[in-house]
């Protein structure tokens, strides 16, 4: 076993201390690492830690599961996310309403390209998403043939919780259908990715020609063979 496996959820999310930036990956419930998010959870229920988290993901949770049980926990002191009040997005809202989160609303494109262009190492760019409202107050603009843009910067973050669906030893990772979303651009992004995958293996698991994820990017991966999937969980109404 290299040292980039982990035996457990547990152990894979263990090094992540107080005040981290953490990106989560997943389209609501597509590719969410339910099993990564709720380790980190008990984590800081037998512990304390880790507290004052900021959480870059695409929304703010849903139901009483995954981000949303982070913040219900009051683990997370600042969402970066396209889509606050997506649906049960009680456990945001409350703690929004109580001055007990920050929020940062980024639009959905530029959030992807913010991701990706810390993973490209590219510190800024521009976009006409957002000129001429709120979003844009205090950002630099810029006009480039005739039209009007709003300078961007990275985002950057500690780690990446991700999820994916084939893994090896080395890190190499493939996803399922929409479960490839912000995942690949958060593995890029972040200082430290984690990954949970379904079914891992030895190098030589995938076929090279299918890899998405290198496992250059990858700093840890763990094998959870059945991950629960967050919109059962809501439907279900199981409470984490």
């Amino acid at each position: 076993m290299t040292k980039k496996v982990k035996h457990s959820p547990a152990e894979a999310v263990a090094a992540i201390p107080d005040g981290a930036t953490v990106m989560i990956g997943g389209f609501g419930g597509s590719g969410a690492p339910i099993e990564l998010i709720h380790a980190l959870i008990d984590r800081f229920r037998d512990t304390g830690s880790p507290a004052n988290i900021t959480v870059i993901n695409n929304n703010a949770g849903n139901g009483d599961i995954g981000i949303a049980a982070m913040i219900k926990a009051g683990m997370v002191a600042k969402m970066i996310c396209s889509f606050p009040r997506s649906s049960n997005a009680e456990a945001f809202n409350e703690k929004y309403l109580a001055g007990e989160i920050e929020l940062e609303l980024v639009p959905q494109g530029t959030l992807a390209e913010r991701i990706r262009a810390r993973g490209a190492g590219i510190p800024a760019f521009y976009t006409p998403t957002s000129f001429g409202t709120e979003l844009a107050d205090g950002k630099p603009t810029e006009e480039f043939d005739g039209k009007m843009y709003v300078r961007e910067t990275w985002l950057k973050a500690d780690f990446a919780l991700i999820k994916g669906q084939k893994g090896d030893e080395m890190g190499n990772l493939t996803y399922r259908l929409a479960g490839r979303n912000f995942n690949p651009l958060m593995a890029m992004a972040a200082d430290v990715a984690i990954a949970q995958v379904s079914d891992l293996g030895a190098p030589g698991h995938i076929d090279p020609e299918q890899v998405i994820t290198p496992g250059l990017f990858v700093a840890t991966v763990v094998e959870v063979p059945a991950p629960q999937q967050e919109e059962v969980l809501v439907r279900e109404g199981v409470i984490y």
